[in-house]
Formats: C-alpha cells, structure tokens, sequence
C-alpha cells in the first residue's frame, strides 16, 4: 500500500498562502510609497504658491540684499525646482535640526495623547451607543444623544481653555499645560518616547503621577469629543441590527437580552464599529492641533503650528509625512482587526 506524501496535499495550500502573503505585502509597500510621494509633492506645490517667502522669515526683512542671497542659496532656493523637491526633507529652519529627529521626538507625544483619548472614548462611546439603541426613545436614549450632540457642538479649544480654567486654576485638581513638570523632566529615561510609561518603567512614581496630571486633562477632553462620535454611530449601527429578524427570532426563542445585545446583534456591527474606533484614533493623530496647542503639548500638531507660523516648510512637510505613515498602517491593522473579529472575512 502506498502512502500519501506528508507534504503533497498542503504543498498547493502553501504556496498559495504564501503567494497571498507576499502579494498582499507587495501591495501595502507600494501603497506606502505612492502615499508618501503624493504627500510629499502636494505639499511641495502648496508650499511653492504660498505668499510666505521662509527666506524672510529666517534674515528679517531688515536684513542687506547680501545676507538675503547668502541665506537663500543656504536653504537651496537658487537651485532648480527638481533639485529643490529632491532635497526637500531636510534641516529644520525653526530648531536647526533636522526634520526626521524633530518629528521622532514629537510623535511620541501626539500618540500618547490620542491613544489615551481614543481609549477614553471607545470604553465610554461603545456602551453608551449600544445603550441608547436598546433603550430607543427613552430617557438614557436622549440623554446620551445630548450629550453627544454637545461634544460635537462646542469647539475643542473652547472646552480646553474652560477645563484648565475650571480644573487647574480654580480647583487644582490637575497640572496645568506642558507634558511633565520641570522638576521631572529630565529624571525619566526616555525609553519609549511615552513619559508616563516611562515613568512607570523607571520606577518614578512620583514622576509617574506628574505625567499622568498632565495627560489627563487634554486626553479626557479628546477623550470626550471622540466618545460622542463612537456613541451616536455605534447606536445608529445597533438600532438598525436590532431591527433584523433574526433579533426577533432570538427574542421569540427566550435567548437572554445580553446575549441577543452584545453576541448577535453587537457582533454584527463590530467591524464597522472598528472602523469608527480607527477613524476617531486617525483624526486624533493629525486633528489634535488645537488641544496641543492650548494645552502647550509638545506634540507633531504642534510642531506643525510653530513650523507653519516660522514658514518652516521642511517642517511642515515632515510632520505631514509622519502622519501619513499613520494613516496608511492604521488602516492596515484595522483590516487584521476586521480577520480576527470576523470569520467571513478570513
């Protein structure tokens, strides 16, 4: 009797597999490329048509004819357009740094922060939405869609400067702006770019709490403005499968409520509720300007002001292909979330 080969019926599956896999790869690294090229050209051309003359901004426009020269071939304006775009990323007028270190020391900082608010807003936002679709037309229904509406209606500026007004110089519950205080700013190895896990790590508890008073504040108003937004589509997501027949069916049957809520119906919509998760956690990345800024956060919305105010146009470019990568390797885990959550698309 002759045996099968052990390898012969998965040798087919294989190479499928990994024809799939590398396929797959190839795609996301030309997606990443074209994203960075366009990113980088557009801004490019913004940057060319722009009536800010960086040049200016570095000498003063009180400075000779002679030093406006010298600075402009210093920052390679002589040369040919191609040339100029070739070495575009490059030192950073406003720090005399280059742009790529400045962004790596600034990104952490944005990350911390929008991680932080996205949590806050994902653990709040996905249970007040389901909440509000059982309880369709009650009381907890308008009261989360109040509150909602209110996170989407007042500007994030505004609440920032009434929170520190209100919770850091009135009550003195928190820190005030800044991500850690000076007392510990140069007590926490930089480890991991995030200062509070850094702390913790350390063994800096003290230094641990500071960073946390800072963070808490600027990520719960984030943390707020995402959660309205994660509750109002997760309860529109959820009226709608609650609706479906097989909800009904289950109920008919006596399955319990928990089980209907959160295994049938709530299973149905939690890769679209992922990919609300996602789009919170991406605006906060690049939309968080405004809260660095009130809450003097040193993070890329920030570094991005301060570069667009200096005419840094290095800098600009720099941070805006920081959070491009961002985007495309967000959309990337969300699809290998989408895998693991929903066996129909494995």
């Amino acid at each position: 009797m002759s045996s099968a080969s052990p390898t012969g019926a998965n040798g087919p599956l294989q190479n499928q597999a990994l024809g799939t896999f590398a396929k797959n790869t190839f795609g996301f690294a030309v997606s990443l490329a074209l994203t960075l090229l366009g990113l980088v050209l557009v801004t490019f051309l913004i940057a060319r048509v722009v009536p800010i003359d960086p040049v200016l901004v570095m000498v003063g426009d009180r400075a000779s004819p002679e030093a406006y020269e010298q600075a402009r071939r210093a920052m390679g304006l002589d040369q040919p357009v191609y040339r100029q775009f070739l070495d575009y990323l490059g030192r950073s007028v406003m720090t005399g740094r280059d742009v790529l270190s400045d962004t790596l020391r600034a990104f952490p900082a944005t990350l911390e922060l929008a991680l932080a608010a996205t949590l806050i807003g994902a653990v709040l936002g996905v249970p007040a939405g389901v909440l509000a679709a059982v309880r369709r037309g009650r009381a907890s229904d308008h009261l989360v869609r109040i509150i909602s509406l209110i996170g989407y209606s007042l500007p994030v500026f505004w609440l920032g400067m009434v929170a520190l007004l209100v919770f850091y110089a009135r009550l003195g519950w928190v820190e005030g702006p800044g991500r850690i205080g000076i007392a510990y700013q140069y007590s926490v190895p930089g480890r991991t770019g995030f200062v509070l896990l850094d702390a913790l790590l350390a063994g800096e508890w003290a230094a641990a709490r500071n960073a946390f008073s800072h963070l808490i504040l600027p990520a719960c108003i984030l943390g707020y403005v995402s959660m309205a937004f994660i509750a109002r589509m997760t309860r529109s997501l959820m009226i709608e499968q609650l609706s479906q027949e097989y909800v009904l069916a289950a109920r008919a049957k006596g399955v319990p409520a928990s089980t209907v809520i959160w295994r049938h119906a709530f299973g149905n919509v939690i890769v679209q509720v992922i990919t609300v998760i996602t789009l919170t956690f991406a605006y906060l990345l690049e939309g968080a300007v405004l809260t660095e800024t009130v809450f003097a956060w040193p993070g890329i919305g920030l570094y991005i002001t301060q570069a667009l105010f200096s005419a840094d146009l290095n800098a600009v470019v720099g941070g805006t292909i920081v959070i491009g990568i961002s985007f495309v390797f967000l959309n990337r885990g969300a699809d290998l979330l989408y895998r693991i959550f929903d066996p129909r698309i494995r």
